[in-house]
């Protein structure tokens, strides 16, 4: 059984062994535990691939995803697995006083790094952010990498994502600028499925529907970085 990953911590990363950890694999590794279904075989991919490699058969479930109207065209979706702000990597002491979407499209000096296609990317595009200052990267990794050195004002992703990347960067002088609510609510991801497979996304949502919000989720969870009240925005 295979489960398509990228490396965003803490969703997904390889730890010091080299081995793939994150809150999202620990999940899926519990889902498929509890289904008995193994062996569990992660694959990591990049972000473009995704969706097309579930509905091709590649893989039969994704990391979590933010649900679009887009995307439910091609592939269908869990339960909600987490809800999380938007947030704006930037160096450390944030020097073109960054605040959000809307003060990097009234700054003409400032780049945004994006992932290709990402909700992020299209929110972007919504705030009309000029395609010219939109740099838009493949990976994490390269997006990172383009703020740490210049090619980059901020980067925008999931604030959490950030957090866990700083963590395991931390002489990177980086540090994070959250969206505000009032400018863009928390969103919602879920594992993708293909629209064929009904019978596993159900199945897997049996799964979800009793263990999210546990005791044992909220320590798995706990692990890396996210709070009560973010799981409890699961169960409300």
């Amino acid at each position: 059984m295979k489960f398509a990953y990228l490396i965003e911590p803490p969703f997904n990363f390889r730890d010091g062994d080299g081995l793939i950890t994150g809150c999202d694999v620990e999940l899926a590794e519990h889902v498929f535990l509890e289904l008995g279904v193994s062996p569990f075989e992660p694959v990591e991919t990049e972000f473009s691939e995704l969706l097309p490699g579930v509905s091709a058969g590649r893989w039969q479930m994704t990391t979590g995803l933010f649900e679009t109207e887009e995307r439910r065209e091609t592939a269908s979706f869990s339960r909600p697995i987490w809800a999380l702000p938007d947030g704006l990597l930037v160096k450390r002491d944030n020097p073109l006083q960054i605040q959000g979407y809307r003060s990097i499209a009234k700054n003409s000096l400032c780049v945004l790094a994006v992932i290709r296609d990402q909700f992020q990317h299209r929110s972007a595009v919504e705030f009309a952010i000029p395609a010219n200052r939109i740099a838009i990267f493949e990976t994490y990794n390269e997006a990172a990498i383009a703020v740490r050195d210049g090619l980059a004002d901020a980067y925008a992703s999931v604030g959490r994502a950030h957090s866990g990347f700083m963590r395991q960067f931390p002489d990177w002088a980086l540090e994070i600028v959250e969206v505000p609510a009032s400018e863009k609510a928390p969103a919602y991801g879920s594992f993708a499925f293909s629209l064929t497979d009904t019978s596993f996304r159900n199945d897997v949502d049996g799964v979800l529907e009793r263990y999210l919000g546990s005791p044992d989720h909220r320590k798995m969870m706990g692990k890396y970085g996210f709070t009560d009240a973010e799981i409890d925005l699961l169960i409300s």
